[in-house]
């Protein structure tokens, strides 16, 4: 059985959008420069690095590295404001060197944003609770986590950032957006937000709150769809039909899914729905593992290298749900390791996909920590189904196309989970 790579097990943490609730300070760095860059960059050919020692970002022309502390000399002697902080400038110089590769999901964080970043990974931060992307060049939302503030107040996967306490998002760096929504729990925020369907943007204000993720929900149906009340949360009768709402893939994911896995294995039930509505992604490594509860020794997902080399990634553990009716349910704010699930399940036509189709966050992140307590998460790879799609920007299409409308959702329906409920009870008549 092939192992999934080092860097796997060891560094990739991050997927989503980012997913992504984390922080980066972007000192220096702005839209403007960016657009500078890039109409330099069309005027100037290929060349060959001189001071090789210094080991600068490779470019398009000869580059003298001196040329570096020659501009941080004259920015801290002659910048109007005499107490510019060296390590203010040094670390703005290091969030300037990832951004400038234009990726939302490769980013540099100074040892305080490394901090709270690992929070989130953890389980527990302050702010919305809103995993957000960047989609069609925009501040997008991913997903609202349940209970959270975001979601109290109305955001939902799909929906457009316009503006942050007044400030524009168009040309805004991903993480310097995180950067403005997250706070102290009791402050608040005031986004510029067009739902989806909208003719126009609307103000809404948000007070943030201490966030706490639990990754894993369950519940169980009858045959009717009805959910069923028991003592202990976890009882099924038999014949009824599991419900398993897989909200994240943080560091606690894992063991509360082998929890719920074996009281749900303890009761025997005719069918599992797995929904992964709004699940923004989190672990490379707590993915694979859970899918690995439905394939038997098969590549989870394959990792594409920037040389074009595929590694595959399989699960270390015997599957408990291989020979169980499922159904998974998706949508628009289904990311990263939610599709590395979903997908792996579809290619290998061990469940049925019912929903819309999912985000496209398919991208590998490897986070590296340094002594001084900074760290850079790094685009690294691209993810591929089994079966070789690409999930980057393309996303996974669902077997049966139900959506969930506003109007559904205010009336308390869910067609995409009333249409798997159909589907299970024909498979286990």
């Amino acid at each position: 059985m092939t192992q999934p790579s080092n860097f796997s097990k060891n560094f990739i943490k991050a997927i989503a959008s980012i997913s992504v609730l984390v922080l980066v300070f972007v000192a220096g760095y702005d839209y403007h420069d960016r657009q500078i860059k890039n109409e330099l960059n069309k005027t100037q050919a290929g060349g060959k690095l001189i001071n090789r020692e210094a080991k600068p970002e490779f470019l398009s022309q000869d580059v003298d590295f001196q040329q570096f502390w020659q501009i941080w000399n004259y920015v801290k002697d002659n910048y109007v404001k005499p107490d510019v902080s060296e390590s203010e400038l040094f670390y703005g110089a290091l969030a300037g060197l990832v951004a400038s590769l234009k990726d939302p999901y490769s980013v540099f964080f100074d040892p305080e944003i490394s901090e709270k970043f690992n929070e989130e990974l953890a389980g527990s931060f302050e702010g919305i609770g809103a995993e957000i992307g960047m989609k069609d060049d925009r501040i997008t939302v991913i997903s609202p986590l349940p209970g959270t503030p975001a979601e109290k107040a109305g955001l939902k996967a799909g929906d457009k950032i316009f503006a942050i306490d007044g400030t524009d998002t168009a040309g805004m760096a991903l993480d310097y957006a995180v950067s403005l929504i997250r706070g102290p729990k009791g402050t608040q925020v005031k986004l510029l937000v067009l739902n989806t369907g909208a003719d126009k943007p609307s103000e809404i204000a948000i007070t943030r709150d201490k966030i706490e993720i639990d990754s894993v929900k369950f519940s169980r149906k009858n045959s009717n769809g009805e959910v069923q009340k028991e003592e202990d949360g976890f009882v099924l009768e038999e014949g009824d039909i599991a419900r398993i709402e897989l909200l994240y893939f943080n560091e606690n994911t894992l063991a509360d899914w082998d929890q719920t896995a074996q009281k749900v294995l303890a009761a025997n039930p005719k069918g599992i729905i797995l929904d992964l509505r709004n699940n923004p992604g989190g672990f490379l490594s707590t993915a694979i593992e859970i899918a690995g509860d439905w394939i038997d020794g098969k590549v989870v997902v394959y990792e594409r290298l920037r040389d074009g080399t595929k590694t595959g990634n399989q699960a270390d553990r015997q599957p408990k749900f291989a020979d169980m009716p499922t159904v998974v349910l998706i949508n628009g704010g289904s990311a990263s390791g939610a599709e590395i699930v979903a997908g792996a399940l579809q290619d290998y036509k061990a469940a049925v996909l019912v929903g819309e189709t999912t985000f496209g966050k398919g991208s590998v992140q490897d986070l590296k920590e340094f002594k001084d307590g900074s760290s850079v998460k790094l685009t690294i790879a691209e993810w591929l189904t089994p079966n070789g799609r690409n999930i980057n920007q393309e996303g996974i299409k669902p077997d049966i196309e139900v959506k969930l409308t506003k109007e559904d959702f205010e009336a308390g329906k869910d067609p995409p989970l009333d249409k798997a409920l159909e589907i299970l009870r024909e498979k286990t008549r």
